[in-house]
């Protein structure tokens, strides 16, 4: 655990509790306690503060800010402060409202091929069925237990800073090895830091799980700006390759020189741009989700060369994956902000928006957990960030730097691959070794897009013999 590791103390919590004010939207926030819908025009109480948008003393209110947290005052390395997750009580009021107050839609239609065996109405194909979303909406206004969730979150030391203008809210986990390798562990959408939860602790201290000190990583889990804690992000243009240079600047700031990084979904985008912009500063990149380019033939044709029979057969979904599961990619790089106006005001409809993704893109979803995919939502709806978390397409779209992008470049990183079968690209090896330089390929046998959340134990496995390979 680092130096500036400093627990918040019951008498600071108890104080700024007691120290509140009302901002122009009429909502209660604190000193270092920041209510929801607070905004930047303005609070009746001058001398409340909103730390995580510098604004000091100032009156002026981050908008969409966490609504949530209670901070201490320890000094951490220069522009780094301690961060402690608190929703506050009339978030949860307000949210326990919406859910039971919910406007339901009527439930998908009995597609004409089931008529006849009396199939079961909604069917996944027309979208999350209508009895999932309301047995998930009566689970969480009925017995989610948000505190247990928010103590979890609060078991590991976590920290906020402001780079390029916007927050960047990271864990930072110091292994009990001094000499451990830096690990920057980055999430996607719809992800968050939840999904990483599980494999925090093999990763940082192996010898409890099985594995070998030599092992032993110093873990960074950033929420994306724009995401989660971090806040939505308050200028125009953080796109991918932005958010790269962002979360290089973070490692800089923690004082690690040399480091890996891992990701997959924007993750693996990201740590790709890592690689191009921070290279000097990295001994390897590990992927679960390899993005490259489709070669082509002289006539226009897919080229094959060097593609296994075992590796077509991976591919054989991927035209079902661009025809039925790209239609939230098409919206969110558009016109994400229509999309935000549902998604901020209804709670179900977010919620709907997000668990679909772990259904269609995993290959066990029941592996999740009722609670775990909550959560996940929780931490979009609490931090009001289902818009900032969308404009991340748009902004990379529009910048050149998005998933389906060209890629000028070529990796000279050493990569590890991570191949799970439901991922929702699965390119030979091929493909990938015309962009990366891949030092470890795996195939694993079961698993999708959310491997550090759906299969923790291989994801482990695979990044501790991938970085016993660079370190």
């Amino acid at each position: 655990m680092p130096p500036y590791v400093d627990p918040i103390p019951p008498n600071l919590s108890d104080f700024a509790r007691n120290r509140t004010s009302l901002c122009s939207s009429g909502v209660r926030f604190s000193a270092g306690v920041v209510g929801v819908g607070c905004i930047r025009t303005g609070c009746i109480t001058s001398g409340a503060s909103c730390i995580s948008c510098s604004c000091i003393n100032s009156g002026a209110v981050r908008p969409g800010a966490d609504r949530l947290r209670v901070m201490t005052s320890t000094p951490g390395p220069p522009g780094i402060e301690p961060y402690r997750i608190h929703v506050a009580d009339e978030v949860l009021a307000d949210l326990r409202h919406r859910l039971g107050r919910t406007r339901w839609p009527e439930p998908a239609p009995v597609p004409s091929d089931r008529e006849a065996t009396g199939g079961a109405p909604g069917g996944w194909e027309y979208g999350i069925p209508l009895a999932e979303v309301q047995r998930l909406a009566t689970y969480w206004h009925t017995e989610y237990d948000w505190p247990t969730h928010e103590a979890r979150l609060n078991a590991f030391p976590q920290f906020i800073t402001e780079i390029d203008g916007e927050s960047v809210h990271f864990l930072h986990v110091r292994s009990p090895h001094p000499d451990a390798l830096a690990l920057l562990l980055t999430h996607g959408w719809p992800g968050s830091i939840v999904e990483f939860l599980d494999v925090i602790g093999p990763l940082t201290d192996p010898e409890s799980h099985g594995g070998r000190a030599a092992d032993a990583f110093h873990v960074v889990v950033p929420s994306i700006p724009g995401y989660g804690f971090s806040g939505p992000t308050r200028t125009a243009g953080v796109d991918s390759r932005r958010v790269a240079t962002m979360l290089a600047e973070l490692m800089a700031r923690l004082g690690y020189d040399r480091y890996g990084a891992q990701g997959g979904d924007w993750g693996a985008v990201i740590t790709r741009w890592l690689a191009v912009d921070a290279a000097e500063h990295l001994v390897g990149i590990h992927l679960n989700m390899v993005l490259c380019e489709v070669p082509h033939t002289a006539d226009g044709g897919v080229s094959l060369d060097g593609v296994t029979p075992a590796e077509l057969a991976l591919m054989a979904d991927m035209a079902r994956v661009g025809a039925e599961e790209t239609g939230y990619f098409a919206i969110q790089s558009t016109r994400p902000q229509t999309l935000a106006y549902a998604q901020a005001d209804s709670p179900v409809g977010l919620m709907a928006w997000i668990v679909e993704k772990f259904h269609a893109w995993s290959d066990d979803w029941t592996r999740f957990g009722d609670d775990a995919l909550l959560t996940n939502v929780m931490l979009s709806w609490a931090t009001g960030t289902a818009n900032s978390s969308a404009r991340l397409y748009f902004e990379s779209q529009h910048a050149g730097t998005h998933a389906n992008q060209p890629f000028p470049h070529r990796i000279t990183v050493p990569t590890g691959a991570a191949i799970f079968p439901k991922e929702l690209f699965t390119p030979p090896r091929a493909w990938a070794e015309r962009v990366y330089d891949i030092a470890q390929w795996t195939v694993h046998e079961h698993g999708g897009h959310f491997a550090a959340f759906e299969r923790p134990v291989e994801l482990t496995a695979d990044v501790r013999e991938f970085f016993a390979l660079v370190r």
